[in-house]
C-alpha cells in the first residue's frame, strides 16, 4: 500500500548510503586544475547551497599537496579559527602569514563563514601570490568583506558554477549499485532539485521509500505528489511557513493552477507584491505569474488537505488546448529542423501526475527526442503512450527506433547516416542535403561544418555521425583527432545510442594490445582484474590504458561509448 503524501517520513528510515561518484563537470574540473598549476594564483568558486562546490575543488586537488581550512558559524567570533590546525598558536596577521609561508596550496571551504581574522590572512595570500587558493562561497549568504575582494578586487578569477546538467544528472542518477529511474522520473528529478545536488540525494532516497513499480528492465518509476520529508520540508519553509491568508492563498492558487501560468489581475496584488519581494514567485514578460522555485508547486499541493486541493485542483482534461498547442509547436520545430530543447510543461505534468498521456502526443515527444539523441527519453514517452493505447502504431513505431539504429531501406537520410548516401541524392533539402553532398565527396572539413550546424540544431545523435564520418578522410591527423573527440562528447550525451556511423569510432586508431585492455576496461573490469586476465602486471595495464586515453583524446568514463557495437548490421 502506498502511503499519503502528507503522512511523516520518520518512520520509513532508509540505510545510510555511499557518497555518489564524482560526475560530469569535465570543463570546470579542468579549469580548476588549470588554476592551479603555472604562474596562475588559484580561483574562487561560488554557487548556490547543494551545488557541488566541495566536492568539485576536492576532486580537483585529489593527490595534490594541499592544506585545507574550513569556516564555521560557530568559531566566526574567534580570531584565527579556521586556521587552527595550521598554526602552532594565537598571534598576529603579519606572524600568521609567515607561518603559512611554505603552504604552497590551500582549499578553503565555505569561506563565507570564515571569521575576519582568518578573512583577512586568505585575502592577504592572495596579495602575496605565494599561495595558490581554492576558495569556495555559497550564494546568497553574507560573506567577509575580506573575501569577497578576492574576485570584486580581481585578485583572483571567479568560478559561478552552473547547474549540473541534465544528462549528466542522468548518469549521477544511474551511478548507483541499484536499479536506476527510468528516463522521464529523471528528468523530474532534475527540474524539481533545480540544481540542488544534496535535495537530489534526499528526494531520491524518500521516493524510493514509496515502492519502486517496475517501468522497464532494470529501472524503476515515480508518479504522483511529492513526499513531505523533514529535509524537502525545510527546504520550502519559505512557502510551507507563510502565515498570512492572502498570502497563503496565492501560492496555493499558484501551486494548483500549475503547469499553466495565471494572470496578475486574478490574484490578491498586495500579497502579489510582498511574495515577489521575496523572490518566492516570478511574473513573465507576458504578465504571467509562476511559482519561483520549481518543488515549491508539488509541495504545497502535497501539503494541502483533500477538501482544498478538490477545490482548486485542474483536472487533465483542463490541459487539453495548451497539450494541442505544445503538440503543435513541436511539429513546426521539426519541420523547420530545429529540434533544440523547448519547454512542454503540460505534459511534463501530465505523467508526473501520473495521468494518461494521449497516444499522439505521446508518440510526438519519442520522436522528438529521438530527433534529439534523446534515445532512452524517446523510448519512455513511447511506453507512455502505448499505456493508453496499447496497440498504437506510431508508439509502436517509436518505440522500435529508440535506439538510434538507422534501418537498412528506411528514408533517405537513413541512407546518409549507413554509408551510402549517394542514394539520397536529390531527396534531401537543408542540412541534411549538405550532409549528404559532403559524405558522398568524403569531405572532412565540410562533414565536420555539417556537424557543427546539426549540434546547433540540437540534432546530436547526427553531429556525432557526421563527425564519426569526418574521422577517417580527414588528411590531416589533428583534424582527424578533433573530430573524433567531438564525435565521442556527442555520442556520451545520446543516451547508449550504437549505430553504425559511431561503431569503432576510435577502436582502430589502438594497437591491437591497447584494444584488448580498453575493450575489458569498458566492460567494468579494474586494472587489477584486467592485469590478472591477459598475465601482465598492473603498471603495464596501466600504461596501456594512459596511452589510449591520449590517443582517444577521453577518459575511462567514455569507454563502453566507443566499444559497444551495435546489435545488427543493416543488410
Amino acid at each position: 500500500m502506498r502511503r499519503d503524501a502528507t503522512e511523516p517520513y520518520e518512520k520509513h528510515a532508509t540505510p545510510l548510503r555511499s557518497p555518489w561518484p564524482f560526475t560530469g563537470r569535465e570543463n570546470e574540473l579542468d579549469l580548476v586544475r588549470h588554476s592551479l598549476s603555472g604562474a596562475r594564483r588559484g580561483l574562487v568558486v561560488t554557487g548556490p547551497a547543494g551545488r557541488g562546490k566541495t566536492r568539485l575543488v576536492t576532486e580537483a586537488v585529489r593527490g595534490t599537496d594541499c592544506a585545507r581550512v574550513t569556516g564555521t558559524p560557530r568559531t566566526r567570533h574567534l580570531p584565527f579559527a579556521a586556521f587552527a590546525h595550521l598554526l602552532p598558536g594565537p598571534g598576529t596577521l603579519h606572524q600568521a602569514l609567515g607561518r603559512l609561508a611554505g603552504v604552497r596550496t590551500l582549499l578553503v571551504d565555505d569561506a563565507h563563514l570564515l571569521d575576519d581574522s582568518s578573512a583577512a590572512l586568505v585575502h592577504q595570500l592572495a596579495v602575496h601570490g605565494r599561495t595558490r587558493l581554492l576558495v569556495v562561497v555559497t550564494d546568497g549568504e553574507p560573506v567577509p568583506p575580506a573575501v569577497s575582494r578576492l574576485w570584486t578586487g580581481e585578485l583572483l578569477p571567479r568560478l559561478a558554477l552552473p547547474p549540473l546538467p541534465r544528462e549528466d544528472t542522468v548518469r549521477l542518477l544511474s551511478a548507483g549499485p541499484d536499479d536506476t529511474p527510468e528516463p522521464l522520473t529523471a528528468n523530474r528529478l532534475h527540474r524539481l532539485c533545480d540544481g540542488d545536488l544534496r535535495l537530489l540525494r534526499e528526494l531520491l532516497d524518500a521516493v524510493r521509500v514509496d515502492g519502486r513499480p517496475a517501468h522497464a528492465p532494470g529501472t524503476w518509476t515515480w508518479r504522483g505528489p511529492v513526499p513531505l520529508t523533514a529535509a524537502v520540508r525545510e527546504r520550502t519553509a519559505d512557502v510551507l511557513d507563510r502565515t498570512g491568508p492572502e498570502e497563503r492563498d496565492t501560492l496555493d492558487r499558484l501551486a494548483f493552477a500549475e503547469p499553466l501560468p495565471l494572470d496578475p489581475d486574478d490574484l490578491d496584488l498586495t500579497a502579489l507584491e510582498r511574495l515577489e519581494g521575496d523572490s518566492l514567485v516570478h511574473v513573465d514578460d507576458h504578465g504571467g505569474v509562476r511559482l519561483a522555485h520549481p518543488l515549491h508547486g508539488p509541495v504545497l499541493r502535497a501539503a494541502a488537505g483533500r477538501l482544498r486541493a478538490r477545490r482548486l485542483a485542474r483536472p487533465p482534461a483542463a490541459c487539453a488546448a495548451e497539450l494541442d498547442a505544445e503538440a503543435a509547436e513541436l511539429t513546426r520545430r521539426i519541420e523547420r529542423a530545429d529540434v533544440t530543447e523547448v519547454p512542454a510543461p503540460v505534459g511534463d505534468w501530465l505523467v508526473a501526475e501520473g495521468a494518461p498521456v494521449p497516444a499522439g502526443y505521446a508518440a510526438l515527444r519519442a520522436r522528438y527526442a529521438r530527433l534529439r539523441g534523446e534515445l532512452r527519453e524517446s523510448a519512455a514517452w513511447a511506453r507512455e503512450g502505448l499505456r493508453t493505447a496499447p496497440a498504437d502504431p506510431s508508439c509502436r513505431t517509436e518505440l522500435g527506433r529508440a535506439d538510434g539504429t538507422p534501418e537498412a531501406g528506411g528514408d533517405a537520410y537513413d541512407a546518409v547516416r549507413l554509408g551510402t548516401p549517394e542514394r539520397a541524392a536529390g531527396r534531401l533539402t537543408g542540412v541534411f542535403a549538405d550532409h549528404a553532398d559532403a559524405a558522398a565527396r568524403a569531405d572532412g572539413p565540410a562533414l565536420d561544418r555539417v556537424a557543427e550546424e546539426l549540434r546547433r540544431r540540437g540534432f546530436l545523435l547526427f553531429a556525432a555521425e557526421a563527425h564519426a564520418q569526418a574521422v577517417p578522410v580527414h588528411r590531416e591527423p589533428h583534424a582527424a583527432r578533433t573530430a573524433r573527440t567531438r564525435a565521442v562528447a556527442l555520442a556520451r550525451r545520446c543516451q547508449g545510442a550504437r549505430t553504425p556511423a559511431l561503431a569503432g569510432l576510435a577502436m582502430g586508431e589502438l594497437t591491437a594490445r591497447q584494444r584488448q585492455i580498453v575493450t575489458l576496461a569498458a566492460a567494468g573490469l579494474s586494472n587489477r582484474q584486467i592485469a590478472e586476465r591477459l598475465t601482465l602486471s598492473v603498471r603495464t595495464v596501466g600504461n596501456h590504458l594512459h596511452g589510449a586515453y591520449t590517443r582517444l583524446g577521453t577518459d575511462r568514463t567514455a569507454l563502453p561509448h566507443l566499444t559497444t557495437l551495435p546489435d545488427h548490421q543493416p543488410a
